[in-house]
């Protein structure tokens, strides 16, 4: 390999990352919106349920936002418990 091929190669990969968006950044936003996502469908269960209970909402419609609640936690939990194993195994890991 000449020096200029080198050198080329050298600054190409310096300007490589300036060049990419930040995959960390993404990921937050990914983070951000599934928590509103999650936020949102506890509050919808909750304003029907609030309804139900006044009698403006169908029970049909209080079901199925249960349904959708508990899938919602249960897929929280789900998550968290994979990241605290994921944790655990980076704290069993030698040093």
């Amino acid at each position: 390999m000449d020096v200029k091929s080198l050198f080329a190669s050298q600054q190409y990969a310096a300007l490589k990352p300036a060049t990419q968006a930040d995959p960390r950044a993404e990921i937050a936003q990914s983070f951000a919106k599934i928590t509103e996502d999650f936020a949102d469908t506890l509050k919808s269960t909750e304003e029907t349920a609030m309804g139900s209970m006044y009698g403006d909402a169908d029970p049909h419609a209080l079901v199925e936002a249960l349904a959708q609640s508990q899938l919602a936690v249960e897929t929280a939990i789900t998550v968290r418990n994979r990241v605290v194993e994921a944790y655990q195994e980076i704290l069993r890991m030698p040093v």
